[in-house]
């Protein structure tokens, strides 16, 4: 047996866990840094840039087949300097090199992704997974590096180096496109239309394959619901989420989703399971229970946070990025089960309704191995099979239980361990409004403990830093990281956690207007301290995230009602007609900013202020009746006895004091203009109710 070699490149000392996984390939890999780009210079060769992250099976392919082999290996590093980059760690370069790669490419671009740059860093040739060497219609990397060689040091270098350059100057000169304004309130139902249009009526989702579960898009069709009464949007969102839980991209045994499926019915996923994801979607069940009152959501829910808290939690409170695809060599190997595996385990005679409900057969789906999923509801089968769904679904608890713990026995998949502020922020605002509308202190305790692990951890001399692995914290905090943790923390102060994470909020929505304010009046992804990404963009699309403009907008709302500070108001508005232009072109890849302008044009958004008393009498009951319906747009302030930090912050919360000693309830609408206090429960409920 040939003994392999193992190598040393200079992304030993990462701790980024996709750096590592490229730590001992032969390709002489550089972080993204100075001496990368002063090499570049220096010796007068283009940069290899090469971006993924720790969970993409494709990345591991072409690591596999391409960057581990020696011969093509030795090419990289005649030619090129080459570069690895994870983009969950530095978002801002895969943003920039993805845009300029999708309008490089015929195809559509995704992970890993390839540029070719000059030492410039400005990029002239774009392209995703290629195989060592050509192979079924494929360019190989091998013809592609010499290719490229002939290039740089032939007479084609000087209109590749003007080419790059006119290619930069097209972006630059699209960077402050402003709206004339804000856009109409008829583009909401526009927007819905189209979504309409495009979805899916059979399987959910929208229509074609691979299927994304964009929770957000359904948010927005819950809010359109609730704003026009309309039919569609209800069915669509329930369909959708319905056929996701029903689906292989949902994990029956141990909770939380795939980040998307292959196929259209949901059924064979991309096994890797990202937080992102986990976080959206656990928000889409909770507000389609609190719109429906249907217990399978608030159970879907629960089930995806308490994966979250099982295993992507640290002990010290930071959620984890991601699971892989991929474990012992296999695809899904993690997640599948054989038929006799399954007859093993449960008993021949007793596993056949499991293995019937969720359609386990001899042959399989995937690979011969078969991927749990149920095509029929269990209200439906439970009907077929003459059972109580009680019965049915007692049993089928016992029995996922009994496969899960003989599942936690196998090789793990790899789990990305750091802990990035921007999917925290995500998975913080999730919990928060889960603990308080579901009555779960867990989720409420793990939402404030992720945020000190944060701030304790990730802020530093008065700026947040991205990411945090084994100690380490590193990487100054794009705007995305800001937004979405803001976010998390205005509901932390909602949810009555303390008004120290509203003081925390204010004071890093200042830092975003003074550092990261553009001109258009959106805000951009980065705060122009780093020379070397060559473009500063403002983003306004919705991605697998929602947009950092879209979130931030839907912060400076809140913050409006929270503090009546009409400056909050205005920069809100300043996002909306920046992004007016983009949102007339395809409104559809901007559901966030849809959310956002129905709460914008809401003349009756409501912030709730409760003066609590001393007993803080009332206090549960009232926040079960604010948390389990769904009240859009409410915003709501837990007043405690002399709390002279919220009043400096809101002052019109200092003259709203419990009444003669009782809990008093204060409704007050645009402007801080308040409706008669109350203090008497029965007519509090009947006021709650009306909302």
């Amino acid at each position: 047996m040939v003994e392999r070699k193992i190598y040393n490149n200079r992304l030993m000392s990462e701790k980024s866990p996709y750096l590592q996984q490229h730590a001992h390939n032969p390709v002489d890999w550089y972080p993204w840094g100075e001496e990368a780009f002063a090499a570049s210079r220096d010796q007068d060769k283009p940069i290899f840039l090469s971006i993924g992250y720790a969970t993409c099976h494709w990345c591991h392919v072409m690591e596999k087949e391409s960057f581990e082999n020696v011969e093509v290996a030795n090419l990289m590093n005649e030619n090129f300097i080459n570069i690895k980059v994870d983009r969950e760690e530095l978002p801002e370069v895969d943003s920039l090199y993805m845009e300029f790669a999708q309008s490089m490419m015929a195809g559509a671009a995704g992970w890993p992704l390839n540029v070719i740059l000059t030492p410039e860093l400005l990029p002239f040739f774009a392209t995703t997974y290629l195989p060592p060497h050509a192979s079924h219609g494929l360019t190989g990397l091998s013809d592609l590096i010499l290719r490229i060689n002939e290039v740089w040091h032939g007479e084609e270098k000087e209109h590749v180096v003007e080419q790059a350059e006119r290619i930069f100057e097209a972006f630059s000169d699209n960077i402050h496109v402003r709206g004339d304004g804000i856009p109409e309130k008829e583009q909401v139902e526009d927007t819905a239309d189209l979504l309409f249009k495009m979805a899916d009526p059979t399987y959910g989702g929208i229509k074609g394959m691979p299927k994304f579960p964009i929770g957000y898009q359904w948010n927005f069709l819950l809010h359109y619901a609730s704003m026009t009464e309309d039919s569609r949007s209800l069915f669509l969102t329930e369909r959708t989420l319905d056929m996701m839980q029903r689906g292989g991209i949902c994990d029956h045994l141990g909770g939380g989703f795939s980040r998307y499926s292959v196929d259209d019915r949901w059924l064979v996923p991309h096994f890797e399971k990202m937080l992102y994801d986990n976080a959206l979607l656990a928000y889409s069940y909770l507000e389609a229970w609190q719109v429906t009152q249907k217990s399978f959501y608030r159970g879907v829910c629960d089930d995806i946070l308490n994966y979250v808290l099982r295993d992507m939690t640290h002990p010290e409170g930071g959620f984890y990025s991601a699971e892989d695809a991929d474990s012992e060599g296999h695809e899904g190997y993690f997640y599948t089960w054989t038929y006799d595996e399954i007859r093993s385990v449960l008993g021949k005679e007793n596993s056949a309704l499991f293995c019937e409900f969720y359609s386990v057969t001899p042959e399989g789906n995937f690979e011969g191995r078969n991927i749990l999923h149920t095509p029929m509801r269990l209200e439906e089968f439970a009907q077929k099979k003459e059972m109580e769904v009680a019965e049915l679904e007692s049993l089928f608890g016992l029995q996922r239980q009994i496969l899960w713990k003989v599942r936690e026995k196998r090789i793990h998949p790899l789990k990305d361990d750091k802990v990035l502020c921007s999917w925290n922020g995500l998975m913080i605002f999730t919990m928060a409004e889960a603990g308080i509308a579901l009555a779960d202190k867990n989720y409420l305790k793990a939402a404030v403990k992720a945020t000190r692990f944060i701030k304790d951890n990730m802020w530093k001399e008065g700026h947040l830093l991205r990411r945090w692995r084994e100690g380490e914290a590193l990487f100054n905090a794009g705007f995305e990281d800001y937004a979405f943790l803001i976010r998390g923390l205005l509901s932390l102060f909602e949810t009555g956690q303390g008004v120290e994470w509203l003081q925390w909020a204010v004071e890093m929505a200042d830092l975003l207007q003074n550092r990261f304010k553009a001109e258009d009046g959106a805000f951009y992804q980065t705060d122009g301290t780093d020379e070397n990404i060559i473009l500063r963009k403002c983003h306004f699309s919705d991605g697998a995230e929602p947009s950092g403009n879209a979130i931030h907008c839907e912060n400076l709302l809140r913050l409006y009602q929270l503090t009546y500070n009409k400056g909050y108001l205005e920069q809100a508005a300043d996002i909306l007609r920046a992004a007016q232009k983009y949102i007339d072109n395809y409104s559809p890849g901007y559901c966030y900013h849809m959310i956002n302008l129905i709460r914008y044009y809401d003349q009756d958004a409501i912030t709730v202020v409760v003066a609590l008393n001393k007993k803080s009498q009332h206090k549960e009951e009232l926040e079960k009746l604010f948390y389990e319906s769904f009240i859009p747009h409410r915003s709501i302030i837990w007043r405690q006895m002399d709390d002279e930090a919220l009043f400096k912050i809101a002052p019109f919360t200092a003259t709203q004091q419990p009444i003669k000693g009782h809990t008093t309830l204060y409704l007050c609408q645009k402007g801080g203009v308040c409706l008669q206090p109350l203090t008497d429960f029965a007519e509090m409920v009947e006021a709650i109710k009306k909302l």
